[in-house]
């Protein structure tokens, strides 16, 4: 099945066309299925963000994804499952840059 097309606009630096390319189609792809697994994770750690503010609540969406490494790995092992192998050749390259721009757009996944 091919993933989705995201219009964006060009770009020379490679970081962001991976981001456009890779990571935006993917995460659009997958956002029932990550957002599933985001909320089945937060029943099971007894985490209400909706009994939080909603200024609280995007903070608190953006800490759990950010320093909980069991989360994170678990997200980040949805989507990286998903990358061609090229793909795994760039990230394998990049990964703190891709890592950086995967959680940005993953929090604002979640918090919309």
């Amino acid at each position: 099945m091919p993933r989705p097309d995201i219009p964006t606009l060009p770009t020379d630096s490679p970081e962001e066309a991976f981001q456009n390319d890779t990571l935006r189609p993917i995460l659009k792809e997958q956002d029932g299925l990550l957002r599933t697994v985001f909320t089945h994770y937060l029943i099971k750690r007894k985490v209400r963000p909706e009994q939080l503010p909603a200024t609280k609540r995007a903070e608190k969406i953006k800490e759990l994804v950010t320093r909980d490494n069991r989360l994170r790995g678990l997200l980040f092992g949805m989507v990286i499952g998903h990358f061609t192998p090229e793909e795994v050749a760039y990230y394998v390259e990049n990964e703190s840059g891709v890592n950086r721009r995967m959680t940005n757009l993953l929090v604002e996944r979640l918090q919309s």
